[in-house]
């Protein structure tokens, strides 16, 4: 499994002390030959690595299930978005411009809450937090890092630098509080709901061919409908800003979102040249009905920005700790809320009351 090393001098502050204590990694990423180090071999206020035991049996069955995770994903994307294209050689695509960028945060959003599903999985089982940290988070970077060799070797597509750097963020984000604050205090999130333009997915309106570039059913529009989706960035702001003993609620953040609307397309939605129909030129972006064709104007594509409350359900007071786990996994979900949004293509201010 690949794995992120920081050599951060970081600073946290301890409670019971009123002092400031520094957490250092030293950068070992190979076993030595009796297995006592592994990775980061070290950070101060930890237990000594030599006298660290031995993985525990369920830490073992969680790292194997994840490697099994891996496998299955990556057999469903071969199977379904690589086995019908052409390959070739290893080669790489600049699509930083697709989809007003919602493709990156969609990476970012991904890579971050693989890597909490990792660490929660692991702490779980017993095993320490450094470990926990350097096995479990860097999971979602290697699925993606994995989606993107694939990529590279792929005719269609190649391997994006844009979707690394969107990896390796999200992914840092989640390692890097862990390591230094041993918890999340800004959170990526994500929201969505149906942009009702996959009906625009028709590219030949005589034989009613699709492509599916928006997903052909509700799974696939989880992660294919940009339009419908919205990427947070939520703050939790008593732990950021407020003393422990303050009255104002943990649970009680606020978030910056990220969205987009109007995209049939990667890079627009554009007509095709000349008249439609000619020697096959249809294009994308097509809604056909009896008599008529419609079509979504490349105006229509859009940039949205929010700001939100954040109800932040890993902070609920919760005495039973397996569900306590898992609210920090489900806290990726950002639950509905009003927002205020601005449209910087049109300068518009608006309000809702109830946003997902």
């Amino acid at each position: 499994m690949l794995a992120i090393f920081f050599v951060v001098p970081a600073s946290s502050f301890n409670n019971n002390t009123g002092v400031f204590s520094t957490y250092e990694f030293e950068i070992d990423p190979f076993f030595t030959d009796n297995g006592a180090s592994s990775g980061l071999s070290g950070i101060s206020g930890f237990e000594s690595e030599k006298n660290k035991p031995a993985l525990s049996k369920g830490s073992i069955i969680t790292l194997g299930t994840e490697g099994l995770i891996i496998t299955g994903v990556m057999s469903a994307l071969y199977s379904s978005w690589y086995s019908g294209t052409e390959t070739g050689g290893f080669h790489f695509y600049n699509d930083n411009k697709e989809w007003l960028q919602m493709d990156k945060m969609g990476h970012a959003n991904s890579c971050y809450n693989f890597a909490n599903f990792g660490y929660e999985a692991l702490i779980m089982t017993g095993l320490d937090e450094k470990r926990s940290i350097l096995y479990g988070g860097p999971l979602g970077l290697t699925i993606m890092t994995m989606v993107e060799i694939f990529d590279g070797l792929s005719s269609d597509w190649g391997f994006s630098w844009g979707d690394m750097g969107a990896n390796l963020f999200g992914t840092g984000l989640f390692m890097g509080q862990q390591a230094l604050w041993h918890e999340q205090r800004i959170a990526l999130k994500c929201s969505y709901h149906y942009s009702g333009l996959s009906k625009y997915d028709v590219c030949n309106p005589v034989t009613m061919e699709r492509d599916y570039i928006m997903g052909k059913d509700w799974l696939d529009r989880l992660y294919e409908d940009y339009s419908g989706l919205t990427v947070w960035m939520a703050f939790d702001v008593k732990s950021l800003f407020m003393k422990e003993d303050s009255r104002y609620p943990s649970w009680l953040g606020w978030a910056v979102g990220y969205g987009a609307e109007g995209m049939t397309g990667e890079y627009n939605n554009l007509q095709p040249a000349g008249h439609v129909g000619d020697d096959g030129c249809w294009g994308r972006g097509w809604e056909y009905a009896p008599g008529q064709l419609a079509y979504m104007p490349d105006g229509a594509r859009q940039r949205r920005l929010f700001i939100a409350p954040d109800i932040d359900i890993s902070r609920i007071p919760c005495k039973n700790k397996t569900l306590k786990h898992i609210l920090r996994i489900l806290s990726g979900i950002k639950l509905p809320t009003p927002a205020l949004e601005y449209r910087p293509g049109e300068g518009g201010i608006s309000w809702h009351w109830f946003y997902f």
